[in-house]
């Protein structure tokens, strides 16, 4: 497999295309955001570390039969994925009130849900990738109804394979965001990044062990991810 020109860079990644016009070679960046993009910092090794957790993670969602974009890791910055057209919508799951759900609703973190709750947002860095409902994201044509029971479904699916892992290490996945890309055939699978990036969990004391150490400057992120990864290593 051979990397071509750049097809694409994020806040997070650089994809690439391949001689292979199914493949694309991703590059995992060190750059961390926080606001939408609007806080941005280089850390040294955080693209390293969120590679090898993502690799790890959709490894085993490949194992439980779950359709991914992920082929295979290359580096420890690098893997291969399969060619998708991303899906504008953040889906995101909760298990625990945390964060913006907090906030919106003037609710203490910490309280379990008595049922994980899916959301979705617009990705639209612009707009600050807002909150949207069912017949949003209907009229605005990016998904049909049977695609949107799709994707919840598929993602409470993903949620309980998800907590098994975290369960195993010790941590609570308190909630987590979800992209989804159309291969070439229309099918829907599941794409980006797992990680703590994208991921909110705690640990038994109720510390934070993903990116709220950078957003809201409570912990060092490399030491936290690199903590993460070793226990993740563990269950390999």
């Amino acid at each position: 497999m051979e990397k071509e020109t750049l097809l694409y860079e994020g806040k997070a990644k650089k994809l690439y295309f391949t001689d292979d016009s199914n493949v694309l070679w991703v590059e995992y960046c060190d750059q961390a955001t926080a606001l939408n993009g609007a806080r941005k910092e280089q850390i040294t090794g955080k693209g390293a570390l969120n590679n090898q957790i993502t690799s790890l993670i959709f490894e085993k969602l490949n194992a439980e039969g779950l359709e991914t974009h992920f082929i295979k890791k290359l580096s420890k910055t690098e893997q291969l994925n399969k060619k998708v057209s991303i899906i504008p919508l953040e889906v995101v799951l909760r298990n625990v009130v945390a964060g913006s759900f907090a906030k919106r609703f003037g609710l203490e973190e910490g309280i379990v849900l008595e049922e994980p709750i899916v959301e979705f947002y617009y990705k639209d860095d612009a707009l600050d990738d807002p909150f949207i409902n069912d017949e949003h994201v209907k009229f605005l044509n990016i998904a049909s109804d049977s695609e949107i029971e799709f994707l919840k479904k598929q993602t409470r699916k993903i949620n309980k394979i998800l907590k098994k892992i975290w369960t195993e290490i010790g941590l609570t996945l308190v909630d987590f965001k979800l992209e989804f890309g159309r291969l070439a055939d229309g099918s829907i699978i599941l794409a980006d990044e797992i990680s703590p990036d994208t991921s909110r969990l705690w640990d038994a004391k109720g510390q934070h062990m993903d990116k709220d150490v950078f957003r809201r400057n409570i912990g060092d992120l490399i030491e936290t991810y690199t903590e993460v990864l070793n226990l993740l290593e563990k269950t390999k």
